[in-house]
């Protein structure tokens, strides 16, 4: 789209080693940090931005988003899941691991966003508080575009029978999402499939899932939930990021 630059980066292409290989951007997992700071600052490379206008916020799976025109002070990180700009050579990323990442850009306008929506924060609005942010910076919902990421795939993700009456008590519609397992009074939870269907609700120019299963693709992907199958101590973390150049 016209002045608008974005990537998502999978876990290739960077300098972290052993269960971190290689292009981890977590600060919260228990990789050397050094390692981190230089992957990071080869996403900010790859999308033409300066290294500390790289901006990606403290996730607490909210339904929290914050306008940025600025990079914060180091140590500063806003607490919440999604970011937008009207600010040029801004990078705005947020980091995922079997949650969904999502961009947003309004080229027209010139603003764009970032969030992490989980099923935590898919359930409790977080990609509409994105939206909001953006037709505050003077975006059109109607020429907002939005791509889905990584993001652990429909025949990965076993749920257990509290989380699907969450669900269902909310709205019985949200049954859709969910077909039986193996195991009984569990299924298999259809998050890319939930994101989708928030956004048709809120009328966006369109959506696009790259359809990439964080779970089964360990190529290219980190996933919490594969490491913790395999009882591994920590995973590390992918980010997607986008930018007005």
């Amino acid at each position: 789209m016209p002045g608008v630059r974005h990537a998502f980066f999978t876990r290739k292409g960077g300098i972290s080693s052993g269960i971190y290989d290689s292009l981890n951007g977590g600060v919260g997992s228990n990789d050397a940090p050094e390692n981190v700071k230089e992957n990071r600052r080869r996403m900010a490379i790859s999308l033409d931005i300066a290294e500390e206008r790289f901006l990606i916020p403290y996730q607490i799976h909210s339904a929290e988003a914050r306008i940025v025109a600025r990079p914060w002070p180091i140590g500063s990180r806003p607490r919440c899941d999604g970011l937008v700009t009207n600010t040029k050579s801004l990078a705005l990323g947020v980091t995922g691991a079997d949650c969904g990442m999502l961009l947003f850009a309004d080229a027209k306008a010139q603003v764009v966003g970032a969030c992490h929506a989980g099923w935590k924060g898919a359930f409790s609005g977080m990609i509409a508080a994105t939206i909001d942010k953006m037709e505050a910076c003077g975006a059109r919902r109607s020429d907002i575009h939005v791509a889905l990421g990584p993001t652990i795939g429909p025949n990965s993700y076993e749920v257990g029978p509290e989380f699907i009456q969450c669900f269902i008590n909310k709205d019985p519609a949200f049954a859709q999402f969910f077909i039986p397992s193996q195991r009984p009074d569990h299924a298999l939870f259809n998050l890319p499939g939930f994101i989708n269907f928030s956004l048709e609700g809120l009328n966006v120019a369109s959506f696009e899932n790259l359809n990439i299963d964080t779970y089964s693709d360990e190529t290219r992907c980190f996933s919490f939930r594969r490491s913790t199958h395999r009882q591994e101590q920590d995973y590390g973390r992918l980010v997607s990021a986008i930018a007005l150049s």
